[in-house]
């Protein structure tokens, strides 16, 4: 007969689900058996258990004990299972209350003192508490700032295993958490647009691209100041929204990056080019999201683009269309999202001095063929500007105090913050921006003159754009617009938003 039964959660991809813990005692040896396709972290917890439930003043039942982990046939994997199983032991030697146990869900890690540890995924977990109607979730203490973003549910914070206990015996009640509030920011400035100097039409791209959310590819020999550029971005990126702070910090905590606070910038990542497919897509044994997860509603920099292996950048492709990846395993399938803004750079050749007035390339045509070749044309078709970068010449580098601007990307961050409202009310949706419209959007909400509809399908026929070339054409002329706060596509929009095809 089953004496006890605590309920936890699991981590399923991106969403949660309910774990049932039941816990058998019978007479006979002493000891104690997990099933359920727990794993090895699981197994161990035994001998957590025993020594958080010895040093909380507790006692170990001397009987043979019996934990399962329903449903038996779903892999559990991680430590959030210590606290419950715990729980479930002490509640089958009537050391502890039950009235709580059937509409509370406990998550948390012992240790061998008997506080707890934080976990990952916890938003994942308190998710599936609310969906499943539970009216309170026990946490560790440390995690329960991150539990606390999810409005509908109770969350309680936990120190150790005997403040709970005694929580639980109505010795002394435990506080509920309040909601967390959160302050959105913009990300950490480490380069301002007005330290770098020239590359005017670079600049102008940079900003257009973080208007409408555009994937960007620099092209340009080396010491031209790509990568620069590419972290300048940081100082004009728009603060997220509440809903995008709470996906950002849930992907973060399942990856085991953070377990005790609040993600509340944008993320930046920046993976070497030696990063695995797995590493940069994401997948494994257990699956946990990659850099293009992790780098959602933010920015995914690529630096030396074609130095990726061939593998990687194909693998690219489906995120950079459908803003999230599938990852497809034996055993499961799970979903992640993937909505990045892709920033890219290149050199021209392999030495890096193709057609450089200044040097002399070393390689012979067919490395340089090969080299650009890396990157495919199904993959080029998805960036939504290729801009070339030159050279600054020496006398610029160091302009005269007087021409220096106090802060350039704060007026490009204001022009940004004009053309996304600009969006917002177009979508009705805070985090649409321009890159995500539709075909049926463009049409009805493009707001394309005639002229530039003509204008477009003449240079479309020259250039020989692609049928996704063609609409992207159309969302860059549309961020164009917003940053003129034009609410008409105009022929100068268009134009500009054809000069950063690649040719």
């Amino acid at each position: 007969m089953v004496t006890a039964k605590v309920y936890s959660a699991a981590n399923v991809g991106f969403e949660g689900r309910v774990i049932e813990i039941e816990c058998d005692t019978t007479n006979g040896l002493p000891g104690m058996v997990i099933v359920g396709l727990a794993n090895k972290a699981i197994d161990e917890a035994k001998e957590r258990m025993r020594s958080s439930i010895k040093n909380s003043e507790l006692v170990v039942p001397r009987k043979r004990i019996t934990l399962n982990l329903a449903p038996a046939d779903l892999p559990k994997d991680g430590t959030c299972y210590d606290l419950p199983m715990a729980i479930a032991v002490l509640a089958a030697s009537k050391q502890i209350k039950t009235d709580l146990l059937k509409d509370s869900l406990f998550v948390g890690e012992l240790s061998l003192d008997g506080l707890l540890r934080p976990v990952k995924g916890i938003i994942t977990h308190t998710e599936a508490a609310k969906r499943s109607g539970f009216k309170r979730m026990f946490v560790p203490h440390a995690s329960a700032t991150q539990a606390a973003l999810i409005e509908g549910i109770e969350v309680v914070p936990v120190v150790s295993l005997k403040q709970l206990c005694a929580h639980l015996n109505d010795l002394k009640k435990l506080s509920i958490q309040p909601k967390t509030e959160v302050i959105t920011k913009k990300s950490r400035k480490s380069v301002d647009f007005s330290d770098i100097y020239g590359q005017i039409h670079a600049k102008r791209a940079l900003e257009i691209a973080v208007a409408g959310h555009h994937n960007i590819l620099l092209s340009g020999p080396p010491g031209a100041g790509k990568t620069m550029m590419a972290r300048a971005l940081l100082s004009i990126l728009p603060a997220p929204t509440i809903e995008e702070v709470i996906a950002i910090t849930k992907l973060h905590s399942l990856a085991g990056e953070l377990t005790d606070e609040v993600h509340l910038e944008r993320p930046f990542r920046a993976p070497h080019h030696t990063a695995s497919s797995v590493a940069l897509i994401g997948g494994g044994r257990n699956p946990k999201p990659g850099e293009i997860s992790l780098a959602n509603k933010g920015i995914l920099f690529l630096d030396e683009f074609p130095e990726y292996t061939r593998s990687c950048l194909e693998a690219l492709r489906q995120p950079l269309e459908d803003r999230f990846v599938t990852v497809a395993r034996a055993e499961d399938t799970i979903t992640f999202p993937a909505d990045f803004m892709l920033v890219a750079t290149q050199n021209p050749c392999p030495c890096g001095y193709y057609m450089d007035p200044d040097h002399v390339c070393t390689c012979t045509p067919n490395q340089i063929n090969q080299y650009n070749k890396k990157i495919s044309g199904p993959l080029l078709d998805r960036i939504d500007l290729v801009v070339p970068v030159q050279k600054v010449e020496h006398k610029h580098l160091l302009p005269d105090q007087k021409t220096i601007h106090e802060s350039e990307s704060e007026v490009i961050a204001s022009k940004i913050s004009r053309a996304r409202t600009a969006q917002h009310i177009r979508f009705g949706v805070k985090t649409k921006a321009n890159a995500h419209m539709s075909n049926r959007e463009i049409t009805n909400k493009g707001g394309l003159t005639p002229e530039a509809r003509t204008f477009l399908e003449t240079a479309a026929q020259k250039l020989a754009l692609s049928a996704r070339s063609y609409m992207k054409v159309i969302r860059v002329a549309r961020t164009i617009a917003d940053l003129d706060g034009s609410k008409a596509i105009l022929k100068s929009h268009m134009s500009e938003a054809l000069s950063y095809r690649p040719r």
